[in-house]
């Protein structure tokens, strides 16, 4: 299918948009697409590991302000900027180059689903863990993780109906805010987060006002209107109500089982290992979100449910139901590595596979030679 998306949102238009323009014309021509896309990708997990390493359980940043060094607030912000900027220009880069394909659009869109978790919980070190006076509890975390991720369900959802990615304003405002706070949070400190600035409201009370507000407000409804748009000009690519609302089952399902650990647990088990947790919610969803985005590029119908709804569905009943007991942890770490590598592996596969398919390498422009 050819590759239609649609950006309306100001920001990007007027401001953004004009920097890419300028910085694409650096990049040499003989460089992939594909290897700016994934560079990006790599700047964010290592700006996320770095950040785990500094403050591995959220707190860093409330009990004890100072255990990040002022250095990685920074790196933070200019890791930020990078991937922003090269997840801006990899589609630019690919007309540029005349080497646009369905490959590429897959690895943009399929790491752009993992990358999304990976910014809010790099972020969240920022906030910290609630220690009773500021900073967000980690049940607040989860909410939020999962509002973005549904934002990034919604706006796959409806190309999977419309056949048109509307580019969601969310994003552009997210990665402008998520640098300046990181630059804020380099010059001034952790402190920051932790006074009131207005009326009593700490600016993290602001951000989640602003998140909330965009996504069920601005977001979703737009989602819906694109839809019913498409239906009355009789362009949708679903026809009954049921194809329509295929994709949403298994991520539903996905959220329904994981709040029910988070709520259920009898060992605590996000209080206890936030990081493990929230990065698996990450890399579950991501996966889920992939086979959706697969399913609307290749036009074939989703199963309805993931294969992955079976293994969680048995590990959340063996925790809430006080069958793990004290080993709730390790296999919640055993699990979160299991779905990690899964998910690498079912990538690399694709991507081999629609290497083979399309006879193109995935980090080289040269054209695979036909055996």
């Amino acid at each position: 299918s050819q590759y239609s998306a649609v950006d309306t949102n100001p920001l990007s238009v007027y401001i953004m948009q004009p920097i890419w323009n300028k910085i694409i014309k650096i990049v040499p021509l003989w460089i992939a697409p594909n290897l700016l896309t994934f560079s990006g990708f790599v700047m964010i997990l290592v700006n996320y590991f770095l950040i785990s390493f500094y403050d591995w359980d959220y707190t860093a940043s409330g009990t004890s302000p100072g255990l990040v060094p002022t250095w990685v607030w920074l790196f933070s912000a200019f890791t930020t900027f990078c991937a922003y900027a090269l997840d801006s220009i990899d589609g630019k880069h690919a007309r540029r180059t005349q080497s646009s394909t369905p490959l590429g659009e897959l690895f943009d869109h399929g790491l752009d689903s993992w990358a999304t978790s990976i910014f809010v919980l790099s972020f969240f070190s920022v906030c910290s863990c609630d220690n009773g006076k500021t900073g967000v509890s980690v049940y607040t975390m989860y909410i939020y993780l999962s509002i973005v991720l549904f934002n990034f369900m919604c706006s796959h959802w409806e190309k999977y109906n419309t056949g048109v990615l509307f580019l969601p304003w969310g994003y552009d405002i997210s990665q402008v805010v998520l640098i300046a706070a990181y630059l804020l949070t380099g010059a001034v400190g952790v402190e920051v987060w932790q006074k009131p600035f207005l009326f009593g409201y700490y600016i993290t009370d602001a951000l989640v006002i602003l998140l909330i507000g965009f996504s069920l407000f601005l977001s979703f409804p737009q989602t819906l209107y694109n839809i019913h748009r498409a239906h009355l000009r009789k362009t949708l690519k679903n026809d009954s109500l049921y194809e329509g609302l295929l994709p949403l089952v298994s991520p539903l399902l996905l959220f329904i089982l994981l709040t029910v650990w988070v709520v259920l647990s009898p060992g605590n088990i996000l209080a206890k290992q936030p990081r493990l947790f929230l990065w698996m919610v990450g890399v579950a969803f991501s996966n889920v979100i992939c086979k959706m985005i697969i399913c609307q590029m290749s036009s074939t119908r989703p199963e309805l449910f993931h294969w992955f709804l079976f293994p969680l569905a048995l590990v959340v009943y063996a925790a809430i139901s006080g069958l793990l007991g004290w080993m709730e942890e390790a296999v919640l770490a055993v699990f979160t590595a299991l779905v990690t590598a899964a998910h690498v592996h079912y990538g690399v596969c694709v991507g081999r596979q629609l290497s083979e398919h399309l006879n193109i390498y995935i980090f080289s422009l040269k054209k695979r030679v036909q055996e």
